[in-house]
């Protein structure tokens, strides 16, 4: 998956994505999010009809529970035929285990168990927000680097943080650790609730492995240029 545009479907239902899926080429395989709105209104069957289609999916639920829970929800959603999966690291290295053990035996012989990344800390959250509330009075470059390595020991193929972490995470921990990154913006969109962003040539500067893009696309007056003119610009930058 390195080098994936994904396109969060962040709508409220499966008639609203499908109208904007209606918008791209059938020829043209998308790789999406589904996300907690839309899989809690719509339930599992909105993967397995994104798959049908041909797309890729990544299924953004957020796990973070006692080990053993995560371990039997997993054990089920792998079974939906998600190609990306992911928790919260800061449920620990028990519940990160456990996750990848319940992927591994719900994943039917002879198919690839799904990918999965822990979430290290939200795009959405800042060092201040960080510090205040979750009271981790170190910088927040240095919690999302101790949850990768976290990660990464857990058995996890990766993590979703910010581009401004990825470098260190890709010098430290290997160019095969997943950096799923959240926040991307264009220098000319609006930067919304993000906190962390980047534009897609500095995530791809930083050699991020995947980028997430929602609004910026799905909230665009031309939803299929938006997504291409955001794909150039991601695909454009060659990592020396």
């Amino acid at each position: 998956m390195n080098n994936s545009l994904i396109i969060a479907l962040d709508f409220a239902s499966k008639q609203q994505v499908f109208q904007f899926l209606e918008r791209f080429d059938d020829s043209e395989s998308l790789f999406v999010k589904v996300g907690m709105e839309l899989f809690y209104q719509e339930g599992p069957s909105i993967v397995t009809e994104l798959k049908d289609k041909n797309h890729q999916v990544f299924l953004d639920l957020k796990l973070h529970d006692i080990p053993n829970t995560v371990n039997k929800a997993m054990k089920g959603l792998a079974r939906l035929g998600a190609d990306l999966v992911n928790v919260h690291a800061a449920g620990g290295s028990a519940m990160m285990t456990a996750a990848i053990e319940g992927l591994e035996a719900g994943t039917s012989s002879g198919l690839v168990r799904p990918k999965c990344i822990a979430v290290t800390q939200l795009t959405s959250t800042s060092e201040q927000q960080m510090q205040s509330e979750q009271l981790i009075p170190v910088s927040i470059e240095e919690s999302v680097l101790h949850y990768a390595g976290l990660a990464q020991g857990s058995g996890m193929d990766g993590v979703v943080c910010s581009t401004w972490e990825a470098g260190k995470i890709r010098s430290s921990l290997g160019p095969d650790f997943l950096t799923v990154t959240p926040g991307i913006r264009l220098s000319t969109d609006a930067v919304q609730d993000q906190k962390r962003i980047a534009t897609p040539e500095t995530a791809k500067q930083a050699g991020v492995s995947a980028i997430v893009v929602g609004r910026p696309i799905t909230q665009a007056a031309d939803p299929v240029e938006s997504y291409f003119q955001i794909k150039r610009a991601w695909e454009g930058v060659s990592l020396t």
